[in-house]
């Protein structure tokens, strides 16, 4: 599996301030569509970025290759609505995880005992 940065750009530097009832829709359509692909495990994260030359957005995906990465940035309903938006999906060359603790793994703390 690999992993992928799908950064979503928006349609103009003033959004979401003015976004319009469609871009609304939209992006509430794009929210469903992404907490799928996190409930299916494909999405790692999803979220606006608080960028002070403008907010986009960006979801970090594990998919099988890059037409995968594609396919699911073409799929998104911003996307398929036409309004504007679009996405650049780069390729994460190394990518480091929390590492998921199992039982034995965990220490217990003072407040156990």
């Amino acid at each position: 599996m690999a992993h992928f940065l799908l950064r979503l750009s928006p349609p103009r530097p003033a959004f979401p301030a003015d976004a319009t009832v469609a871009e609304m829709d939209a992006m509430a359509a794009h929210g469903a569509f992404w907490q799928g692909e996190a409930d299916r495990g494909v999405a790692l994260a999803v979220g606006p970025v608080a960028d002070p030359s403008g907010i986009w957005g960006m979801a970090l995906v594990e998919v099988q290759d890059q037409d995968a990465a594609d396919a699911l940035a073409a799929q998104d309903p911003v996307i398929v609505a036409g309004l504007g938006f679009a996405y650049e999906v780069m390729p994460i060359l190394s990518l480091i995880q929390r590492r998921v603790a199992g039982p034995a793994a965990v220490a217990s703390s003072p407040a156990d005992s």
